[in-house]
Order: structure tokens, then sequence, then C-alpha cells
């Protein structure tokens, strides 16, 4: 990953995993590494839950509830986000430099048709040797 940024020309001003970031059982998951290595702010988007809870989450996009750790006394470690109404969430946390409300603004931007980010819905179909519009 790390030789794939130094060949960008233009370095990207956020990294968007899709991965977990500080809601990893660690509490440095992917995102974090990344982040803490080319100093670029970065946040985990993750289709499923490594650790945590979190309340009931209403059916619209935007909607969004703290995921907590109990183990650690309830502390936030991400968020459980809706990008689209009626589908699964995905687990948002912060990786580096980037608080989890800008995390959670940002992937809302992001996504916005798809559960997923588009960032990361295109990396998927690049990676499975499709093409991208």
């Amino acid at each position: 990953m790390l030789r794939a940024l130094e060949a960008l020309e233009t370095p990207p001003d956020l990294l968007v995993c899709d991965a977990h970031g500080y809601a990893h059982p660690r509490r440095f998951g992917l995102a974090c590494h990344l982040g803490v290595l080319t100093g670029i702010p970065t946040i985990g988007v993750a289709k499923s839950r490594l650790v945590g809870e979190h309340g009931k989450l209403p059916p619209e996009r935007g909607a969004w509830r703290a995921l907590v750790d109990p183990a650690a006394g309830g502390e936030v470690i991400g968020a459980v986000l809706r990008t689209r109404r009626g589908v699964r969430p995905v687990y948002v946390s912060i990786g580096h430099r980037v608080s989890l409300e800008t995390a959670v603004a940002l992937t809302l931007r992001l996504a916005p048709r798809f559960r997923l980010p588009e960032t990361t819905r295109r990396a998927h179909r690049l990676a499975a040797g499709g093409r991208t519009p």
C-alpha cells in the first residue's frame, strides 16, 4: 500500500480504508497504521463490526450511533452509520488526524448513492478485474 501511495503523482488529502481504525480490538487497525506511517488524514469504513456495541439505529440515511466498548468502560471507539435508507450500516472509525464527527460526515459525502463510499466501491471493482466509470 505504501508503494502504491508513493507512486501517485498527486498525494491524496484523505485515505479511506476498507478496514477499522480505532474501532479495532487493539485500538490500532489498518486505518491508524496507514495514517501514522504516511502522515495523511485517515479514516476506517468497515462493513462489519469487530468490537463494541451500539443502540438501535434508525432506518434513515445519515442516522448514526456511537460504537462503544463496554469492556473499556463505555469508551466511544467509532460510529455505526446508515449511508442508505434500510440497508446494513457501515462502521466508521478514526484512523489519523480526523475526528469521529468529521469521519462520519466525510463517509456520508463519499457514499451519496450506495452503502459503501465510492472510493471503496471503485477499488473493489478494479480488484475484481472490472472497470470503473
